[in-house]
C-alpha cells in the first residue's frame, strides 16, 4: 500500500486527522463495541485513533480510510481480549477458580455457538453482519484480496451451520 501525500491535498496532518476522526469515530467505536463491550469500547476505539494519529501519513485515503480504520481497531481488540484473558486467569487462580455459567437464553445460546468458533471465522462473521462490509473492504481490514476474503467468509458461515446443527439445530 502506497502512502497516502498530505502535501499533495493541501492539508496537515492535523487536518487530515481531524476529518477522519469526525467522518469515522462513531463507526470504529461501534466497530470495537460490539468487540470487547461498551465498558472497554472507548479506550480501545481511542487507542485505534492513536495509531491512526501516529500512522496518518500511511493511511489510504477514502473510501479506503474505514477498512483501514476496521484493521488497526482489530488489532487493537486482540491485544485487548489478550490482556482481559490474562487478568481473567489470574483472577481465576487468585480466587481458586469460580465455575462459568453457560448462556440459557437463544440469541445468547447463538452468541455463545459464533464465540466457539475460531477467532478468524467470528471476525469475518462480524465484519460481514455486523459491519455490513463486503469482500473488498473486508480484504482490506484482514489484508487479503477480495476474493479470498469472500472464500474465508464462506467457510466460515459454513463452520457456522455445522456449529448450529452439532449444539441441535437452530438455536
Amino acid at each position: 500500500m502506497t502512502a497516502f501525500r498530505l502535501e499533495a491535498t493541501g492539508h496537515t496532518p492535523e487536518e487530515r486527522f481531524r476529518a477522519l476522526f469526525v467522518r469515522h469515530y462513531a463507526a470504529v467505536y461501534r466497530y470495537t463495541g460490539r468487540r470487547v463491550g461498551a465498558e472497554e469500547a472507548a479506550d480501545t476505539t481511542a487507542e485505534a485513533f492513536t495509531v491512526a494519529w501516529r500512522k496518518i501519513a500511511h493511511v489510504p485515503p477514502e473510501p479506503d480510510t474505514l477498512p483501514w480504520l476496521y484493521g488497526v481497531a482489530r488489532r487493537v481488540v486482540g491485544n485487548a481480549r489478550r490482556s482481559r484473558r490474562r487478568r481473567e486467569r489470574l483472577a481465576a487462580r487468585a480466587a481458586s477458580g469460580d465455575p462459568a455459567t453457560t448462556p440459557a437464553a437463544d440469541a445468547a445460546g447463538v452468541l455463545a455457538v459464533v464465540e466457539a468458533l475460531r477467532p478468524d471465522d467470528r471476525e469475518l462473521l462480524r465484519l460481514a453482519a455486523w459491519e455490513g462490509l463486503g469482500p473488498r473492504e473486508m480484504g482490506a481490514v484482514l489484508g487479503c484480496s477480495p476474493n479470498a476474503a469472500a472464500i474465508r467468509l464462506h467457510r466460515a458461515r459454513r463452520r457456522l451451520e455445522e456449529a448450529m446443527r452439532d449444539t441441535g439445530g437452530e438455536q
